[in-house]
């Protein structure tokens, strides 16, 4: 008897079991699915419906634990989820009523030298990619099946680099995608992201980064695009444009304010940006207003930095009045980590956490991110609504922008990624190898060429010797943000590789990229100690044996990014000892650079005869290094930031103000100062090239116009060299009377030409009353009669051709 009612038991137990898979399945109707699993076709779940009307049935079917829970991220597998896949479990987890977003999951990043027992498990579940497709659409598939809604999930990832998984397809360095100047190669990049993102399954990329690099000690420098808001902005269009034309959203990063802390201090200082007004709306904002104007990314990152004593997450200023209502945002605002937390423990204009979190909400913070579980951020959420200290109409509104972006992402009709082994043919750096190569190359900058030194001539040389602390390093290639795990190609394996067995190459270290006691060794002088002068000498004698020195000095991973800004930006450690040692020899030198942000050379400028800008190049650097400085290519990059020649300029960028750059006088009633050093090292826009270019035949239509009139630009450029080459066409404007003081001269137009010897080409620019306008004495934007200079230049202090137009009363 016993027995059998076990067996009944066990029966009961098996098809009640079957039941409920038969009912999970039966969800999946033709052409929509049951979320709810009333089975019926509710509005929401109806694909032909509008997506307001989707949004506002969905939002009054769900109660306040799904309302709340829609608020939050919950950090991947490893970050905070501790299940690589859902477990029995997650039906005691604050998720079982869903969740907004969940972040880098399984993207690989802190899993390489896992040692844990099933490493090789979740190793699979990250690579080969379509495992990882599968494992998103498992994840995927428990939300919809087993939380009373089904909402399905927004997978979001890092993107900067490239996108932040595995094996990905790499990108340089932002700073190094600005050098480019070229929107075509932008949006390639972006769509490559996007395309790969999709296949993997994440909806969402965090990219581009739109602050500006105003201060070069900022650590963050070489994560941004430049130091103008005008390229930034042209470039993170076509950024957001590639990511979004795949079909998942684009997350723009820092809103806003968020690059200029004073002094250029990061790590926990991240606050107090000294901006006025008048520049919070000319060049902080510029980019994000012009990028969600002409792009309508579906995501805003909030940043965690303070704007004249208010927390941006908790600004309603910020992330309603501006975003939504005046630059007509339309997606959902993510908090940037521990910026809701900051709001209480940094800035300390909450009495409690629990009160940052209201001021967040009521500011328009849309979902709270951070490296803790998302309890810490609900329950709080749940409190506040409970006590009526936060109102569900708030809450509401909060939710709705959450869920529009997951219906227009069509997360709600097609939820799991429909062909998981496509996603073996679509992603990967190999699958994009040219294209990586070819954005690297467009990053290069030349700085100076002296004698023509450069290209080499390798039938000429019969031995190289590459020096210098950065040959042989990789670390610099692979980002946090970026993808992880790739073969990458060094300065040093590089040249070896180009030069094949033609070429003798030898190698020596020659120092460290930081000496032991740095960075107080930029305050004072420590003597060398036996190993580091026995290194400068070992590099010394090879140096001595070989025809050309190429040295690779700068930074690496360790002494620049994100929390690691510096005080000087002078080469760290024994660098310059090492360079000059190497100049002594007489022997020619190239000096090959690798650094997130502009580093003050002075010395190198002046003694050094070729010197190649390579930021932080990516997975092939070092091949593309290789072949420019070897005449395979001739690098077209132009700086995207200004280089001081000491920090004492700072601030010192593009952008300036009438005046603010000029010399001291000499003459006059007060000309008796020569005190200060002048002018830049190199400017903004500034970059060399292995042929010459000549600018003629400058036409602008109309000279005389009414304010809201466009006005077109051309200009023929000629290569006047032997080779081809890229020109980087710049189109500047200065207002030559105006209300205000304004700029010196502002980018308006820029073109990356490519130009076979001999060649000549028309660039045409079309010029929007926008262009034109200012921020009047009543901060109103506003164009404003008079005369404007157009002014063509291959950088912002090489201007080769000029017309004056008039704006009529």
């Amino acid at each position: 008897m016993k027995k059998n009612s076990i067996y009944f038991a066990l029966v009961i137990v098996f098809v009640s079991q079957c039941s409920y898979a038969q009912q999970k399945q039966n969800i999946y109707k033709k052409g929509w699915i049951d979320f709810n699993k009333n089975g019926i076709m509710d509005v929401f779940e109806n694909p032909k419906e509008p997506v307001e009307k989707r949004v506002e049935n969905l939002l009054s079917q769900m109660n306040t634990d799904e309302k709340t829970c829609q608020m939050a991220t919950l950090y991947g597998y490893k970050r905070v989820l501790k299940d690589s896949l859902p477990t029995p479990n997650w039906k005691n987890e604050v998720w079982k009523d869903g969740i907004a977003n969940i972040d880098e999951q399984l993207n690989g990043v802190g899993l390489k030298s896992s040692n844990e027992k099933n490493a090789f498990v979740i190793k699979n579940y990250i690579y080969p990619f379509s495992n990882h497709a599968e494992a998103i659409n498992k994840t995927q598939r428990w939300f919809i099946e087993e939380t009373r809604l089904g909402i399905p999930v927004d997978f979001t990832n890092e993107g900067i680099h490239g996108l932040n998984h595995t094996k990905a397809t790499p990108l340089p360095a932002p700073i190094g995608i600005g050098s480019t100047w070229n929107k075509e190669l932008v949006l390639k990049a972006g769509q490559i992201a996007g395309r790969e993102a999709k296949a993997l399954g994440y909806t969402n990329v965090y990219a581009p980064i739109l602050d500006l690099a105003r201060d070069p000690r900022w650590g963050r420098v070489l994560e941004t695009y430049g130091e103008d808001p005008f390229l930034i902005a042209a470039l993170g269009t076509q950024m957001v444009k590639g990511i979004q034309s795949q079909g998942v959203a684009s997350t723009l990063k820092h809103y806003a304010v968020y690059s200029v802390p004073k002094g250029g201090r990061d790590g926990n200082a991240r606050t107090d940006p000294h901006v006025n007004p008048r520049e919070l709306h000319e060049l902080y904002l510029y980019p994000f207003k012009k990028v969600i104007r002409d792009a309508q990314p579906m995501g805003v990152m909030s940043s965690y930095n303070d704007w004249n004593g208010e927390p941006i997450t908790a600004s309603h200023y910020f992330l309603t009045e501006l975003l939504r209502w005046e630059f007509g945002f339309k997606g959902y605002v993510v908090s940037d980590s521990e910026a809701v937390e900051f709001i209480h423990t940094k800035h300390q204009v909450a009495p409690t956490y629990e009160d940052a979190v209201r001021q967040a909400v009521e500011a328009g913070l849309n979902v709270r991110t951070h490296f803790t579980p998302p309890t810490d951020y609900i329950l709080p959420l749940r409190n506040l609504i409970k006590e009526g200290k936060l109102s569900m109409k708030t809450i509401d509104e909060r939710v709705a922008e959450v869920l529009r972006v997951k219906f227009r992402l069509g997360l709600f009709d097609t939820p799991y990624v429909e062909d998981t082994k496509a996603a073996d043919k679509i992603v990967g750096a190999d699958k994009n190898a040219d294209f990586v190569l070819d954005i690297q190359k467009q990053s290069l900058v030349l700085l100076k060429n002296e004698g023509n030194l450069l290209p080499l001539d390798k039938t000429k040389i019969k031995k190289v010797l590459v020096t210098g602390p950065l040959a042989t390093e990789t670390n610099y290639m692979v980002s946090r943000y970026g993808p992880q795990e790739l073969k990458n190609t060094t300065v040093l394996d590089g040249i070896k590789e180009y030069l094949g067995k033609d070429v003798a190459v030898s190698y020596a270290k020659g120092c460290d990229a930081a000496d032991a006691n740095f960075p107080e060794s930029e305050l004072i002088n420590f003597p060398l100690t036996t190993t580091e002068q026995n290194d400068i000498d070992t590099a010394v004698r090879l140096a001595k044996e070989n025809d050309v020195i190429i040295v690779a000095l700068g930074e690496d991973e360790k002494l620049t990014g994100e929390s690691k800004s510096r005080t000087s930006l002078a080469l760290p450690g024994r660098q310059q000892q090492l360079l000059e040692a190497l100049y002594a020899t007489g022997k020619p030198i190239v000096l090959v650079l690798i650094n997130g942000q502009p580093l003050t050379i002075n010395w190198a400028n002046k003694f050094i005869p070729s010197i190649l800008e390579s930021w932080f190049p990516s997975q092939l650097g070092g091949r593309a290094i290789a072949e420019t400085l070897f005449g395979d290519y001739n690098p077209g990059g132009k700086l995207s930031v200004t280089f001081p020649k000491t920090t004492g300029q700072i601030e010192l960028n593009f952008p300036f103000k009438l005046g603010s750059h000029n010399t001291q006088g000499k003459e006059g009633p007060n000309g008796f100062g020569n005190t200060l050093v002048n002018g830049a090292l190199y400017p903004f826009g500034y970059g060399l090239s292995y042929t010459t270019f000549s600018y003629s035949d400058l036409k602008v239509t109309p000279t005389k116009l009414n304010s809201q009139a466009e006005i077109n630009v051309s200009v023929n450029v000629t290569n006047t060299g032997k080779r081809a080459g890229d020109e980087i066409v710049q189109l500047y404007i200065s207002d030559k009377n105006a209300s205000v003081v304004t700029y010196d001269s502002v980018l308006r137009g820029f073109e990356r030409v490519p130009l076979q010897a001999g060649e000549i080409k028309t660039v045409h620019f079309t010029l929007k009353p926008e262009d034109l306008m200012l921020l009047d004495k009543n901060m109103k934007w506003t164009v404003e009669p008079g005369d404007f200079e157009i002014k063509i230049g291959a950088s912002s202090e090489d201007i080769k051709l000029k017309e004056t137009i008039t704006v009529l009363p």
